[in-house]
Order: structure tokens, then sequence, then C-alpha cells
């Protein structure tokens, strides 16, 4: 167990601000002239090398370091005809590594990654664009609107996969299921593509790692089954809806009842984090 309120992990008041401190600005403008996804051929060159240091290197290494256990990759192989159309997947941001983490687990599937601005622009933002990475920009609607065109051509023409983290920023070990954005839901709807939901649940550590490594928890990550939007429903509504199925299946999938958590699940209803004051810190919710 830890204390959620510690200097280790200082949790803000809204649930999707940032507590880790980027070192560096590389002054990227994140405008209508960006290639949000790079098609060149150096780019693709590049990306092709990493995602071979993934499956050598990075995959083993990762998984041992978080302990990780991945458990419904059937549900892939079940829906292997819906998923090749072009995927949205949601999940908990618990990890530096955690993305890693879903590449493992979603392979041979390749996924695009939606990623804050300045961690783009921070000191890893090379190597987050070459796994994937795809920034949010901040500089207008015109932007904006750029941004939301690439993301469709990915989804509707290109069939590929989209991950996104509904939360809205990386809260190492946090046990609830923060409220959702409905950002997720609305390039699921606006492309006419399901939402498979991913959740990371927390083990207790062996000796080793807790005492050597002085690791609080190992993880599980499962792959839950695809959601559809509810097109009978008008598209705002269809949006919340989603959403909020959404959240409820990740939270299954971290083992937490849904109806236990005394929180709206939308972000624009709750953005406060008092509700963590009287949770369990990690609980270890999941696999034994």
């Amino acid at each position: 167990m830890f204390d959620p309120k510690t200097d280790k992990f200082p949790y803000p008041l809204e649930t999707d601000k940032h507590y880790l401190k980027l070192h560096m600005d590389r002054g990227i403008v994140f405008d209508t002239m960006y290639p949000y996804i790079d098609r060149s051929v150096s780019f693709r060159f590049k990306q092709g090398v990493i995602r071979f240091l993934l499956y050598i290197l990075a995959f083993p290494v990762s998984a041992t370091r978080m302990g990780l256990r991945i458990e419904g990759r059937r549900n892939l192989r079940k829906h292997r005809d819906l998923l090749r159309n072009g995927v949205v997947s949601v999940a908990n941001h618990v990890h530096m590594w955690d993305y890693i983490a879903v590449m493992n687990a979603i392979r041979p599937y390749h996924s695009n990654l939606l990623a804050w601005a300045p961690n783009i622009n921070g000191e890893n933002g090379t190597l987050i664009r070459l796994v994937g990475g795809i920034p949010i920009p901040e500089s207008g609607v015109a932007a904006t609107k750029t941004y939301l065109k690439a993301l469709r051509k990915l989804l509707r023409e290109d069939h590929g996969w989209l991950h996104i983290y509904a939360e809205g920023s990386m809260w190492e070990y946090y046990a609830p299921i923060r409220p959702f954005k409905t950002g997720a839901a609305y390039i699921a709807c606006d492309s006419d593509k399901p939402v498979l939901p991913i959740g990371f649940s927390y083990r207790e550590p062996g000796w080793i790692r807790k005492h050597i490594f002085r690791q609080i928890a190992t993880y599980t990550l499962r792959i839950g089954e695809p959601l559809l939007p509810d097109k009978t429903l008008d598209p705002r509504e269809r949006q919340r809806d989603l959403t909020v199925r959404c959240h409820e299946a990740v939270c299954r999938l971290a083992g937490i009842d849904p109806k236990e958590n005394p929180y709206p699940p939308i972000f624009r209803d709750s953005k406060r984090v008092d509700y963590y004051t009287s949770t369990y810190g990690v609980g270890y919710r999941g696999s034994r």
C-alpha cells in the first residue's frame, strides 16, 4: 500500500493534469502544416527499425520490469474481422511504459497513440513519434481540424489502430479509474469504429521486487470486448453513452465494480479527485 498524497506521487487536484516535469522544449509548432501522421519514406524506415527493436528488446525488458501479465488476447482473435477495419482502444494510464505493454499485448497489430503535445516537444519526443505518437494540437481551431482530418484518414481509409488514454494524463500506480474525456468516443463515433477497452490492474510484488527493486506493484493488462457506438442515439448522446460504457468496461477489466465509484465517469462532469483520499492506493485490485 502507499499514500497517494506522498511527494513521490503528487497527484494534482484535477484528474487530467500532469505532474511529471519536462526538461526540454524543442520548439515544434503543431499547426496546419505539421505532419500529424508522417508517411515519408525516411520516417517509415526509422519506424520499422524501432518496431524491430521493440519486439526483440523493449517488449521483454518492459514486461520483466513491470512484472507484466497479459490476459484476453483471445478477444483479438475472436474479433479480428472487426478490428482489422480500424479501431480505437482506451486504457487507464498508470506507468511510464504502459504504452509499450499495450503494443506488446495487441501484436501483430501496429498502433498509433494520441500524445500530450509537450511530450512530443520534450526530450523523448522523437521516440514517442516513432512508436506512433500523434500530438494533440493546442494552437487553435485550424490545427485541430487538420489533426482530426489525419485521424479520420487513419481510421477510415488506412483502417488503422488508434490508442487513447481517455483519463488525459499518466498517474503512476493510481488505482481508481479517473473520469474519461469524451474525445475517444467522439473519434470512434465520427469514424464509425469500435472502441476496444484495456484495463491495467495491480498485483502484490514478490519479495525480491519489493525489497531489492523497491517495486510497489506488478501489473496485469486485460483486453476486453469491442464496444460499438449506438447509432439509435443522437450524436451527442451517442458519444456520452460510449464514454460511459468504455469507462465501465475499463473499471471491470481493472477489477473494479463501476457501481462502487462515487464519482461521475465523464471529465466535464467532475474534474476533481477528492475521492482518492478515501481509496486504498494501489490496493492490488484484480489479479493475484
